[in-house]
């Protein structure tokens, strides 16, 4: 809740209920005057947005109140149900703001300014999702870049489609987000791009996610030194907002048709760990529905776009407004959810991606059968113990290099994105009991870390990062075996 907007509603509040008291000592002239300047100020500084209704007719009541003094005492009944419409208001006057807050972001900490602008990537294959033969694929990417100075217009948060495909999986009118407008992203449209060459790094969203909703990470990693471009998978992100103004929606009946019948693929690993099965009793299961199940051609269709936009890397840096600002011989990928099984998945296949990180998500596909021969890093959230982990099977053979397995303690899936900033109730948003901004400090100190070691060359100590976090559990294997720095805790 914004700061006016409280003030508002409870001085509303506090006068409608007790304004016979008050007015001892206050004239309702002077109540008047200090209703409608709290309106005006709030108005003018923070703005209208719906969750505020219910509080706005808080405020009207306390006017109606105020302009009625001295015409003589309401009658017993109107006392009745002006309290009992005061008290049903006050509720969701103070619960929907709350609930749905403008809320604030982290202010990026690195050097640079973060710009963005958005690409439009249209290809020459065949678009798998639609039912047109003739379509082919299309996707829009968020490049977010360092940039030497601010000004010009500020970022809003997340493209229209995203917002309304958002809204359209919880069941609300998209109106409903508007109020997104208001949030500061720190991050600036169309700004030059800082004077230098940056390692790239190509980042994949969750599964029916909002791809521009991972504000607080990528900004963060970006001010550091690094252009981000993020790709929105269309018709399996949340929506996709294209240049000539076309939106495209998650497909809900092409996830349907996939999912079909792919139950009986899941079942019997579930039914491994209820049943107690060891790890060795239950790998040939769990590896036979990592390389089955329908979840893997997903991952499969989001590394190839992944490695699309690296196929584009040598022209945008010879000409556009990324003109020799790219580094292409360091290139990461990296991904939260299902975003970052691509990315595992795209480390495999490509050649030029150099390192890969997946932030809490299944690694579906191939990786259960073969090795990472390049640096890895699996950031995980904190799932309860009775959650089928299938993740130390898929990553039985971790990296023929270095690979890095670390547990962000008390967190959710969803502290890797801004979701816990959007929705603070933990039962709606899925974040853990870690305070949010912790968590994505920690995660972002992470990724900069393994990426500063492997794509910049420098000499990052991860392990410092356990005794950094007391919320971090980081393990660090080179080769087949555990390694562990001199006087540093595991």
């Amino acid at each position: 809740m914004q700061y006016f907007e409280l003030i508002l509603i409870l001085l509303s509040a506090l006068y409608a209920g007790l304004h016979r008291r008050i007015t001892n000592y206050v004239k309702a002239p002077y109540v008047v005057g200090l209703l409608m300047t709290m309106l005006g100020i709030h108005l003018v500084a923070e703005g209208y947005r719906w969750q505020m209704i219910p509080g706005y007719l808080v405020w009207l009541i306390a006017l109606g109140t105020a302009l009625k003094q001295g015409h003589g005492p309401p009658s017993a009944i109107g006392r009745i149900f002006r309290s009992a419409v005061l008290l049903i208001l006050l509720v969701p006057s103070l619960l929907l703001p709350y609930l749905l807050p403008v809320f604030d972001l982290p202010r990026p900490a690195g050097p640079y300014t973060v710009g963005t602008r958005e690409i439009h990537l249209e290809l020459d294959r065949e678009e798998p999702i639609t039912n047109d033969t003739t379509d082919t694929r299309q996707i829009m990417i968020k490049a977010w870049y360092p940039a030497a100075e601010t000004g010009g217009e500020m970022d809003h948060y997340a493209d229209p489609a995203g917002r309304n495909g958002f809204a359209r999986k919880y069941g609300l009118p998209p109106f409903m987000l508007d109020y997104l407008d208001k949030v500061e992203t720190h991050v600036y449209n169309n700004i030059p791009v800082a004077d230098e060459p940056f390692p790239i790094l190509i980042f994949s969203h969750g599964y029916n996610s909002m791809a521009n909703g991972y504000y607080a990470l990528l900004s963060e990693i970006v001010s550091h030194g690094y252009v981000v471009f993020a790709v929105n998978h269309t018709y399996e992100s949340t929506g996709t907002t294209f240049p000539d103004g076309t939106n495209a929606y998650f497909d809900y009946e092409y996830k349907q048709k996939i999912e079909s019948g792919t139950w009986e693929t899941i079942t019997p690993v579930i039914e491994a760990f209820e049943n107690g099965l060891s790890f060795e009793e239950r790998h040939p299961i769990v590896k036979k529905a990592l390389t089955t199940y329908f979840a893997r051609d997903i991952v499969e269709r989001w590394a190839h776009d992944l490695v699309d936009v690296a196929n584009q890397l040598e022209t945008w840096n010879r000409t556009g407004f990324l003109e020799g600002k790219l580094d292409v011989s360091r290139v990461g990928a990296f991904g939260h959810s299902r975003g970052g099984g691509a990315a595992g998945e795209a480390v495999i296949i490509d050649s030029r991606i150099k390192a890969g990180a997946n932030l809490d998500g299944v690694q579906w596909g191939q990786i259960v059968t073969t090795a990472f021969q390049k640096p890895f890093l699996f950031l995980s959230s904190d799932w309860p113990d009775d959650h089928e982990n299938l993740i130390p099977h898929a990553y039985i053979n971790r990296s023929k290099s270095v690979f890095y397995e670390g547990i962000i303690l008390q967190s959710g899936h969803s502290n890797f994105m801004d979701i816990p900033y959007m929705v603070p109730l933990r039962a709606v948003s899925q974040a853990g009991a870690i305070d949010p901004d912790l968590a994505i400090e920690i995660a972002t100190n992470a990724v900069l870390s393994f990426f500063d070691n492997h794509l910049k060359n420098k000499a990052t100590d991860m392990h410092s990062l356990n005794s950094e976090y007391d919320f971090l559990e980081l393990s660090i294997y080179k080769g087949d075996s555990l390694h562990v720095q001199a006087g540093l805790p595991k």
